[in-house]
């Protein structure tokens, strides 16, 4: 059986002309069998990525050596398969969807997992602990006592912090906010100490990282990931706990499923049971109304993929 890796990255640096490295990064890639997203930015690059062992070590080898690259750190994951279904590199206006500029030079209050474990251990009641992914995201998993915003998309992190500035002493409260893969805590962290909150600290390296040295300690469930398999462990070596439950019938389950009506693709948990009754719909509406696609009844389900454009004809596109 082939051994895949899955490298989850982020490097702001200043990238001159983000068409020209775009083409670079699929010229390379072509040479290989990769599959995942990379994002180029002016600020840098972000990127999830499966391929090969050794195709795996060609790429990192050439990105700690490009000049604009040089120091990325990479998290790796281990699978017996490729965890996406095409490659893609694209440029972006930016790296996360915040609609204003953010100083990433100006981020600060890295923790290592050993001192956020640590941290979490001895904090006060003047410390408040958020996660500051979407609401989905840490419904399957997320860290023990941690505050978790009703949010939907990145855009709506702003707006959470400025009601926070409201509730607490943003001069005394010390914050602790953590994400998947530490991207959105070094702009959001900016953005509190820009709101007043002179005592904020980020995960280095986010859950990923954290799970990879530190396993389940102090972490309630599994880890949402933009990749085919939508929920994993964040640690390789421990069982994982399941903390949410079905969307129907309440029974305990961490299995996410895009809804098969093509026009709402809202992500739900659902049961084996409950999502074949349902025929992959998140509501009876949702199924008797609207364009629905096919659904698979699978062990290990994936994201929909786009459809033909004769599959979308007899849907009625």
């Amino acid at each position: 059986m082939e051994k895949y890796l899955i490298l989850s990255y982020y490097f702001f640096n200043t990238v001159d002309d983000v068409e020209c490295e775009v083409k670079s990064h699929k010229k390379f890639l072509s040479q290989g069998d990769f599959k995942g997203r990379i994002y180029l930015a002016r600020e840098g690059i972000n990127g999830t990525l499966s391929a090969r062992e050794d195709d795996a070590g060609r790429y990192m080898k050439w990105m700690e050596e490009h000049p604009v690259f040089k120091g990325i750190e990479f998290k790796i994951h281990h699978s017996d398969h490729h965890v996406f279904d095409r490659i893609a590199v694209k440029a972006k206006e930016q790296l996360v969807a915040l609609d204003q500029e953010i100083d990433v030079s100006k981020a600060s209050g890295h923790l290592s997992s050993q001192e956020w474990a640590e941290m979490l251990e001895n904090r006060d009641e003047n410390t408040i602990l958020i996660d500051v992914r979407n609401d989905y995201e840490s419904d399957v998993g997320h860290f023990e006592g941690a505050e978790l915003p009703s949010i939907k998309t990145f855009r709506e992190f702003p707006t959470y912090a400025e009601q926070l500035k409201n509730k607490v002493d943003p001069k005394n409260t010390k914050v602790m906010m953590y994400c998947t893969g530490g991207i959105r805590c070094e702009l959001y962290s900016v953005l509190m100490n820009q709101l007043g909150f002179e005592q904020v600290y980020q995960l280095q390296g986010g859950i990923f990282k954290y799970g990879l040295e530190q396993g389940n300690r102090h972490w309630k469930g599994k880890m949402f990931v933009f990749d085919d398999r939508l929920v994993a462990p964040i640690s390789e070596n421990e069982e994982a706990e399941i903390i949410s439950s079905c969307s129907f019938c309440r029974v305990s389950c961490d299995t996410y499923y895009n809804c098969a009506n093509m026009d709402c693709n809202e992500l739900f948990i659902s049961c084996r049971d409950c999502v074949v009754n349902k025929k992959g719909c998140c509501t009876e509406k949702c199924l008797e109304e609207g364009r629905v696609r096919p659904f698979e009844n699978s062990d290990h389900p994936k994201p929909f993929r786009r459809l033909p454009f004769e599959e979308k004809q007899k849907l009625g596109q």
